[in-house]
């Protein structure tokens, strides 16, 4: 069945239109929002960052919580931070606004490339759409967010290598390394390689040949891997996230459901009704792929995104029918290429430079409680503190040590499941925490329970409040060192 079309002596002049929107434009906007700030993490994998830079290497304990001090951090997103802290110290919040609007180009340039010759204007526009849908609600100044353009590319690349016959080159594998060290969904290319060779060689009857190369390119991605400056323990560590039984407690880690995406399911049923109507079929390795990202999209949220490339890279094809093989080269000669790529450099150069340029500010929120932090009187900064979640990547760096922060996985199940009980309201391990670790200070959210059990006991009194948050101090502890201080 045929995909309506224009004329496909036109592709290009939609296809030109389609780069500058999608490409150019659609990033500049999305990766210039605030939005992008709205999580606590943000801050401290900035201050991760500095911290590497600062030091010329990567931390093996933990240098920023007052709890954990000394204890072993497996920093596995290194790079990322180095690249986010080099940003931040060039442009503050304009840098990293900057990086996310790159890293997205990139994801989408993967994607036209690969897509161009593969299916029609009006499929690559459906499907760009439903990408940009699906990934919003996870575009965050983080790490993820850097290893969507190396998901789309080390996809593309496997693809293309099965579709024409030949082995995927050595030099992808050192992708992996730059993978490995930027962000932990570098296993999921690992999944990727062994569904797209499946496919391979079942094309080739499992030719022993093919069988050799594409295993001696398994070996050396997962070499390249081993290279990460975390050794063993930064290859295994997504394991060891996705294992913690709190996980749960932090909302990209839900399961998907109808009432918090419901986008999620809409987008899904409807692409699942096409399919039906247009009696798609894929391999047996596409199948699997798709199969395990969507489980691993029902199972947490946050790999709503990791779906949402994977498909478009594999179900757009499926849904073009044939009209694309008729599409016109996308330049008419190689003069029009000097001037189309020329314009799109220049473009792309000027939005960088601008967003890099145009000061960006996180608004006043749960992730970012500037105006609570900066009711922080400086004597109290120096003393441990009992935190909100949310709020220890921005004390972080402020340079103020948290109690926790959002590397729950060096916190461990045990420490976290106590910290959700004491903020809960539990007084006897609040107690028990303020003995152990000398506290003298909070700083909660304005709803979480343990504010109302504080405000009613003598001992501590408020300090300051606002829509976002309360501070309160020990008052047997820190009342004559404010008084001095002042």
């Amino acid at each position: 069945m045929r995909e309506p079309m224009i004329d496909p002596a036109r592709y290009p002049l939609f296809d030109k239109l389609l780069f500058a929107v999608f490409v150019l434009a659609v990033p500049a906007v999305v990766g210039s929002s605030w939005t992008i700030f709205r999580d606590g993490d943000v801050s401290w994998h900035v201050a991760a960052g500095r911290w590497i830079l600062a030091h010329g290497r990567v931390p093996d304990t933990d240098p920023f919580s007052h709890t954990m001090e000394g204890q072993p951090w497996v920093a596995f997103e290194w790079l990322s931070e180095v690249i986010y802290a080099s940003a931040f110290n060039v442009a503050s919040y304009a840098g990293l606004a900057a990086t996310v609007t790159l890293a997205l180009i990139a994801m989408y340039a993967i994607l036209f490339d690969f897509l161009r010759r593969r299916a029609g204007p009006i499929a690559i526009l459906v499907a760009f759409a439903v990408v940009n849908i699906l990934t919003y609600p996870f575009l965050l100044a983080r790490p993820h967010v850097l290893a969507w353009p190396l998901l789309a590319g080390w996809t593309a690349v496997l693809l293309k290598c099965r579709d024409s016959g030949q082995a995927p080159p050595w030099a992808l594998a050192l992708l992996m390394f730059l993978w490995a060290n930027i962000h932990g969904s570098f296993a999921m290319g690992f999944i990727i390689a062994g569904a797209v060779a499946l496919d391979a060689l079942v094309a080739v009857r499992w030719d022993r040949n093919v069988l050799l190369r594409w295993l001696m390119f398994g070996l050396a991605s997962l070499a390249a891997a081993l290279l990460n400056l975390n050794g063993l323990d930064g290859l295994l560590h997504p394991l060891t996230v996705s294992g913690m039984k709190t996980l749960p407690a932090i909302e990209e880690w839900l399961p998907s459901n109808p009432r918090t995406s419901p986008f999620f399911y809409f987008i899904l049923l409807g692409t699942l009704g096409i399919l039906l109507f247009r009696r798609a079929s894929f391999t047996v390795g596409e199948l699997l792929l798709l199969l395990f990202s969507l489980a691993l999209a029902f199972w947490h949220i946050r790999h709503q995104g990791v779906l949402a490339i994977i498909a478009a890279l594999i179900v757009t094809p499926r849904l073009a029918g044939e009209a694309r093989s008729q599409a016109a080269p996308l330049f008419k000669s190689t003069a029009d290429w000097r001037i189309w790529t020329t314009a799109w450099i220049t473009a792309l150069l000027l939005i960088v430079g601008l967003r890099f340029a145009i000061p960006a500010q996180p608004r006043e929120g749960f992730s970012n409680p500037r105006n609570l932090i900066a009711h922080v009187p400086s004597a109290l900064k120096r003393e441990p503190v009992l935190n909100e979640y949310s709020f220890g990547g921005p004390l972080i760096l402020a340079g103020i040590r948290p109690y926790i922060d959002g590397r729950a996985d060096m916190y461990g199940d045990a420490f976290f499941s106590d910290y959700l009980k004491i903020v809960d309201g539990d007084h006897a391990r609040f107690d028990r925490a303020v003995r152990r670790y000398g506290i003298s200070w909070t700083i909660l959210q304005k709803d979480d329970r343990l504010v109302k059990v504080l405000d009613a006991r003598p001992e501590w009194k408020r300090l300051y409040g606002d829509k976002i948050g309360v501070i309160h101090i020990h008052q047997p502890r820190m009342t004559g060192e404010l008084s001095s201080a002042r």
